[in-house]
């Protein structure tokens, strides 16, 4: 359900939600690409399909938070405006190319090329990042949704999309580890890829609704079913936390 239209920030506000933004992205670089090199490494060394995967999708968090530092590098409001839509299809684009590889290796696994081996390094990074990446998606959908920025609610969906692929990588590493399930990595890497081509298409179709500043994707006139600030009942960035 939408929530209640919110008054438009002050152009001092958007300043400080700006900057914000700003943070948040190198944060999220930094930390992901910290995140890559471990997955990557560690998953090359176990023959994991699922690790390997993860430190893909940590790359492609990098390139969508890339792409934000990119849109929000302006400082016009109307540049960043034009920017928003090609943004989003890097983001989205992103996803897809993730999905892709992981799918292809998940199932090559499954058809019997190769085991994964148990990876502690690979359940330590796991469970960090199953720490960490709630906080930061919510500073930055709360940030996003308040700026009215697509991107920036799109790029918070992607670190969200992080912790729950930290919670099955977690799930799938422990269980190769104590039970001796090697299937397990594989499933988990489908998961992977399952949950990227949902997020790949919602970030093609684009978030427009929720931006009465004019950072939305699009200016459209509002529709039956809107409300004050063009959030429709699918519209994900003006639901409650």
């Amino acid at each position: 359900m939408a929530a209640p239209a919110a008054a438009r920030p002050t152009e001092e506000r958007r300043a400080v939600l700006t900057r914000r933004i700003r943070l948040f992205v190198a944060a999220t670089i930094a930390y992901n690409l910290v995140e890559a090199v471990v997955a990557i490494t560690a998953g090359a060394l176990a023959s994991s399909t699922a690790l390997i995967g993860f430190g893909l999708d940590s790359i492609i968090e990098v390139s969508s938070a890339a792409a934000v530092a990119w849109q929000f590098s302006a400082r016009d409001a109307a540049v960043r405006q034009a920017r928003e839509h090609r943004a989003l299809r890097v983001i989205a684009v992103s996803f897809f190319a993730l999905a892709a590889y992981v799918a292809f290796e998940a199932v090559r696994s499954l058809a019997g090329s190769g085991e994964a081996e148990p990876s502690t390094p690979g359940i330590v990074l796991a469970a960090a990042s199953l720490a960490v990446m709630p906080f930061l998606s919510l500073a930055q959908r709360r940030t996003g949704r308040e700026l009215g920025s697509a991107t920036a609610v799109a790029d918070s969906k992607q670190t969200l999309l992080c912790t729950y692929l930290s919670a099955a990588l977690l799930i799938g590493l422990l269980a190769n580890a104590l039970l001796g399930w090697a299937w397990a990595d594989p499933v988990v890497a489908l998961v992977i890829a399952a949950m990227a081509v949902k997020e790949g298409r919602e970030a093609w179709r684009g978030d427009a609704c929720c931006a009465p500043a004019g950072i939305a994707l699009t200016a459209r006139p509002s529709a039956a079913g809107e409300d004050a600030c063009g959030c429709g009942p699918d519209c994900s960035c003006c639901t409650a936390d």
